[in-house]
């Protein structure tokens, strides 16, 4: 899930840079779609932090039965 959740931002963080473009260029604006797609930056950030944290309690699980 973190490699995952690594591909959705790094894809939404492009998108952010070439949405952001235009506006330091001076040419037109992209369409709104454009700039939804840029929201795969925070998608794929709560998908990492969900697997960090389901990482965490399968150790968490493993320890618990190890120390038993």
């Amino acid at each position: 899930m973190v490699r995952t959740g690594a591909v959705i931002f790094f894809v939404g963080a492009v998108a952010t840079l070439v949405t952001v473009a235009p506006l330091f260029l001076g040419t037109d604006p992209f369409p709104p779609l454009a700039y939804a797609v840029c929201m795969l930056m925070g998608v794929g950030f709560l998908v990492a932090a969900a697997g960090v944290l389901r990482g965490i309690a399968v150790q968490r699980r493993q320890a618990r039965s190890a120390a038993s």
